[in-house]
């Protein structure tokens, strides 16, 4: 048992087991050992993994506000985040991990196949690609993303995998509010609404987070994602 691990998680008020403790500490070992041969993350300290990783990450599933089995892509998921933690802390969940990195994928099935996490499906590419196939597109409950991009490239990129009813998350900084302004019309032109933001502190430090709901109320128009690249570079 960690005690800094279970210590941190439960002054977030995030129930945790003795199993899901084991899975994350599994986890950063994969990180640091992996991270000396392809670049996962800057952060490499315990502490700083557990709050900034593996809590800021976890937190996303109080807000989902469902106990039943849901889908859900985790889009440029990187080092597997959010989308692993909330796998662990609900191994319910269909997941789906999406990176553009092969050799991030290889990190992610050795992560999966270390924790024994089942249902997970793991994908190489690009969002823009994937999000205009018949497979993937409108296919999930909830889409995940804390990737480093505004609000109206999120939306391309996520959106289209999004059911009707679903729901995309995006995890951003403390100061929203002029980017979603800026992405305002991106989103509904995209087939979705932002029914909330929801704002905390990450405990343990002084960074303030934005958990961002948009709501999918309307199909996306086949047009979208436009072809790979172009989300970033014009963005809507």
């Amino acid at each position: 048992m960690n005690n800094l691990l279970e210590t941190l998680f439960r002054q977030s008020d995030i129930a945790i087991t003795a199993k899901q403790i084991n899975q994350f500490l599994d986890y950063e070992k994969l990180i640091l050992e992996w991270n000396q041969k392809i670049n996962i993350t800057a952060i490499t300290e315990s502490r700083d993994i557990y709050i900034k990783h593996f809590i800021d990450s976890a937190i996303v599933n109080q807000y989902i506000g469902s106990k039943t089995p849901y889908s859900l892509i985790d889009v440029g998921t990187g080092g597997g985040f959010p989308g692993i933690p909330m796998k662990i802390m609900d191994e319910a969940i269909r997941l789906t991990l999406l990176d553009s990195l092969n050799k991030r994928i290889a990190f992610l099935q050795a992560v999966v196949d270390a924790l024994s996490l089942k249902d997970v499906i793991l994908i190489h590419g690009r969002a823009e690609d994937f999000g205009t196939s018949i497979e993937f597109r409108q296919k999930y409950d909830v889409a995940t993303s804390r990737a480093v991009a505004s609000i109206n490239v999120l939306s391309e990129y996520c959106l289209p995998f999004v059911k009707m009813g679903g729901v995309f998350i995006a995890l951003k900084g403390e100061n929203i509010e002029d980017e979603l302004k800026n992405g305002e019309k991106a989103v509904k032109l995209l087939g979705g609404e932002v029914v909330s933001v929801i704002k905390y502190v990450i405990p343990g430090t002084d960074m303030g987070r934005s958990v961002v709901m948009i709501k999918k109320v309307s199909d996306t128009p086949e047009r979208y994602p436009r072809k790979a690249g172009t989300p970033s570079r014009k963005p809507l």
